[in-house]
């Protein structure tokens, strides 16, 4: 006799587990969340530090989640989810030499509410500028593909990230750009690494450079993975700076409280500090749950997992499944996007000396810094961060969020987010990752000086540093300090992700579904894992 009953459970309450569960107390369904964790949100979250009177956000920073269906489907915005747009700064990249290339967003929202975007054509020539400062031919170039993606590729996007993916053999809304010599895709641009694509597409070694440090950032492809297309048009978003920029006021907490609130209004029910244990499975089919401590728990109609596939593969329990499976799921690669966070707090804001080159640098959300040089970045950056933990020379990104979010910092100070890079968990000892906290914390500092020489340890109030080794303790679905809960190569992306036998986000036990980031179409808070999972869901209930 079970302890509780319920029409569906979701089991994880990270915000793909969040959304879903929106939608299935909406459609009817009696839902309930059991987290692991004291708070729902996984990444999706924010907290006090470094320092109090601080605000950081231990995961994600750019979420552009009002583009998502569930902003306007559960009304966020009226729910505390106000957004701030930054206006025409984007991205950009400070180089060794003082030089820098700035963007400018080429789309900008015209209104709040929606999101609604409208080309800026003054901010798309001033990028357009900018890119030929170093090469008049990549400028030529960025201007043609910005071109296509407003006429085609913008929209295929979409329809990809937010639809299952397609089986093998049909062609998906990406594909089905290479069969256009217009205003489509190079064919073989889908099986090029990512070094490859950015040296086929641009010239100039800042541009390069660029393109494959902001691949390593939001996508996760390393400068020798094969990324798809997925991965190259994501890439170019951000490097031509075609999408327009926005942060969560207060933090990314806020769009987790919002979801909360939109699903316990509707009558669902959470439960935290709960670990699941065990899917109750009887004759092939998802009955329920098994707490660690003992407590069953009924899911009349389904069960979901926003977990990873290693940790689904676990709840159901190998002996319910084939042998293939179990092995690919076990297979999965877990060696890119191994993150270190570091929160830093400062009295005042980087004075860089590249101001010079740019009067406007500075006021960009994505701020990369390093040397121009493509072929240390594809080919030595990596190798040093996995063989010593950190690299010779690094490859930072700031984002200096309280320049627009007042409430992130007290006045006159400032909080900044940095990323950089290290290896998987598996290659050091604990003692090590702790030494690697510091040496990170020195580095960054060390190596922000050389774009801004006030950058000191006198205006530094405190600093954060979360390696992946941390990552993996305090976020169990991110493996080996993976935060793409799967690396994002196109062995293990679409109709592959994550493997073929489970990438339609059904599983061979009936009932139950898998939703998280690990399905198609991967990492990114926007992404649409568990919207794509309720359209299935659809088909089989509804």
């Amino acid at each position: 006799m079970s302890d509780s009953v319920y029409d569906a459970i979701v089991v994880g309450g990270g915000h793909h587990g969040l959304i879903i569960a929106c939608y299935l107390q909406k459609a009817g369904m009696k839902t309930a969340i059991y987290e692991l964790k004291s708070r729902l949100g996984g990444s999706l979250t924010s907290v006090e530090g470094p320092v109090p009177g601080f605000i950081r956000n231990p995961g994600a920073t750019f979420t552009r989640f009002y583009g998502h269906p569930a902003y306007s489907d559960f009304n966020l915005a009226d729910k505390g989810l106000e957004y701030i747009f930054l206006g025409g700064g984007n991205e950009a990249m400070i180089y060794d030499n003082d030089t820098c290339l700035v963007g400018y967003s080429a789309q900008e929202v015209v209104d709040k509410e929606t999101g609604k975007t409208e080309v800026s054509h003054e901010n798309l020539q001033k990028t357009l500028n900018e890119i030929a400062r170093f090469s008049q031919t990549d400028a030529d170039v960025a201007e043609e593909l910005f071109r296509r993606y407003m006429k085609k590729w913008k929209s295929a996007m979409g329809k990809y990230r937010m639809t299952p993916p397609v089986p093998y053999g049909q062609k998906n809304e990406l594909e089905k750009l290479c069969d256009d010599p217009k205003d489509g895709i190079d064919p073989v641009y889908q099986f090029m690494t990512t070094t490859q694509l950015v040296y086929d597409l641009f010239e100039s070694e800042e541009l390069r450079t660029l393109f494959i440090r902001a691949a390593m950032t939001s996508f996760g492809g390393g400068p020798h993975d094969v990324i798809g297309l997925h991965g190259l048009i994501h890439t170019l978003a951000l490097v031509l700076s075609w999408e327009p920029a926005a942060i969560a006021k207060g933090g990314n907490q806020k769009i987790t409280d919002a979801l909360k609130q939109a699903f316990t209004e509707m009558g669902g029910e959470f439960f935290v500090r709960s670990k699941v244990e065990r899917l109750l499975v009887e004759n092939g089919k998802a009955k329920g749950i098994r707490l660690k401590d003992g407590t069953e728990v009924e899911a009349k109609k389904l069960v979901v997992s926003d977990l990873s596939a290693l940790q689904s593969v676990q709840l159901i329990g190998e002996d319910h499944l084939n042998p293939k499976i179990v092995k690919r799921v076990n297979n999965i690669r877990y060696d890119r996007h191994t993150i270190v966070y570091a929160t830093i707090a400062l009295h005042e804001l980087p004075q860089y000396k590249a101001v010079s080159f740019n009067p406007d640098l500075g006021l960009q959300p994505r701020i990369y810094m390093g040397s121009p040089n493509s072929d240390y970045l594809a080919n030595q950056y990596m190798s040093e961060y996995y063989l010593n933990g950190i690299a010779n020379r690094l490859f930072p990104f700031y984002a200096p969020d309280s320049i627009w979010d007042k409430s992130r910092a007290p006045e006159g100070k400032h909080i900044f987010g940095v990323e950089e890079f290290s290896a998987p968990t598996r290659f050091f000892p604990k003692s090590r990752w702790k030494e690697l906290r510091k040496e990170f914390e020195d580095a960054i500092i060390r190596e922000w000086q050389i774009y801004a020489p006030n950058m000191t340890r006198d205006n530094v109030i405190a600093c954060h540093v979360t390696t992946p080794y941390d990552i993996e303790n305090s976020r169990p679905n991110m493996h080996q300090g993976s935060i793409a809960c799967g690396d994002m190569i196109i062995s293990q992306m679409d109709r592959f992700r994550p493997t073929p036998e489970l990438s339609n986000y059904r599983t061979p036990i009936e009932n139950f579904y898998l939703c998280s980031s690990a399905c198609h179409n991967g990492i990114g808070i926007g992404r649409g894992s568990s919207y794509n999972c309720l359209q299935v869901i659809k088909e089989d209930y509804f």
